[in-house]
């Protein structure tokens, strides 16, 4: 079809990596992964060199799950030229700092010098996509691919889509990150915060309250759901496991059983003040949990993980998910 034909002339191509922190090497190590040769830009020229650093480090473990044929680190390009680092290419991903006037300033950029066929993805994790694309000569193009640390490895990217975003974007959009591995979720409503970032929010407010009210520490806090409930939340998520409380009759009884429960105050949405007394208890909490180990040790022990849970997945979502193991194929 057309549109196949399209996903096929783009893998051939050039992608451009726009910020290269966390998120921005993230999303350059997956594409380098996939084959596809990567234009990084950033203004900063020791940015660029811990970028490669850092996908050195991420190759670690996409050696472990296979990489493609034509992937090579080879296929990295990096520019402190914006203009230079966008020549050519046929897909942005923008990761510039969480800050609304940042984004608008840089999107307007991508915006003036890329033909408007080209998809500018922003990686924000709670930005109005209607607000960054709002100084944009062509917004419909514009929208937000908003993913998930390890970007290399974690499979979910949010597509959240502005008020002059054309639909026909989207869907080329989630094409794009279909064909580097990724499940994407378009989310219906323009909302701040979007679906995860909101889900993890609830809980770690609550988090910060039980340790600011000496409930746990940071790491009894992490035990509570390692051990318990994300254990299920791997595989079933929150609704169908509640559904599975309810018994026989699902989440029919879970409700009617659990519903009233709701009105206790068992909960405080409302963010704690973070006091010195807490952040201290935060900060000494964490690293006592962390021990000898640094923050590369911490993340190789985190990525061999993952890479154990996904093998997991893939065994036992293929019904729910048909097309899993074809995107997945890598994780045998």
């Amino acid at each position: 079809s057309k549109n196949t034909s399209w996903i096929k002339k783009l893998k051939k191509k050039i992608v451009s990596i726009i910020g290269t922190g966390v998120i921005g090497a993230g999303w350059a190590a997956r594409f380098l992964a996939k084959g596809y040769i990567v234009k990084a830009y950033d203004p900063n020229i020791d940015s660029l060199e811990k970028l490669k650093k850092n996908i050195r480090f991420a190759f670690k473990s996409l050696k472990k799950i296979g990489l493609n044929k034509h992937a090579s680190l080879k296929k990295l390009k990096v520019f402190t030229n914006l203009n230079d680092a966008l020549h050519k290419t046929t897909f942005v991903q923008e990761n510039a700092p969480e800050n609304e006037k940042i984004k608008k300033n840089i999107l307007k950029k991508i915006d003036n010098v890329i033909p408007k066929n080209i998809i500018i993805a922003s990686s924000s994790s709670g930005l109005l996509p209607s607000k960054i694309q709002s100084t944009c000569k062509f917004p419909e193009r514009v929208l937000i691919g908003h993913p998930f640390n390890p970007v290399y490895l974690l499979p979910l990217v949010e597509i959240v889509a502005g008020k002059k975003t054309s639909h026909t974007n989207v869907k080329k959009l989630k094409k794009i990150y279909e064909q580097i591995g990724m499940r994407p979720l378009v989310v219906r409503k323009e909302i701040e915060g979007y679906i995860s970032d909101r889900l993890q929010e609830a809980l770690w407010r609550e988090a910060l309250h039980i340790i600011n009210d000496g409930v746990a520490s940071t790491e009894e806090v992490d035990d509570a759901i390692v051990y318990g409930p994300g254990l299920r939340w791997a595989f079933m998520g929150v609704c169908l496991t509640f559904h599975l409380a309810g018994g026989e009759t699902g989440m029919k009884h879970m409700l009617e059983q659990f519903g009233p429960a709701l009105k206790l105050p068992w909960t405080k949405l409302k963010a704690p003040e973070l006091t010195n007394k807490l952040k201290k208890a935060m900060v000494s909490g964490t690293k006592k949990q962390a021990g000898k180990f640094n923050i590369q040790e911490l993340e190789e022990q985190r990525d061999l993980f993952l890479i154990e849970i996904m093998k997991t997945l893939n065994k036992n979502q293929k019904d729910k998910f048909p097309n899993w193991g074809r995107k997945y194929n890598n994780f045998k």
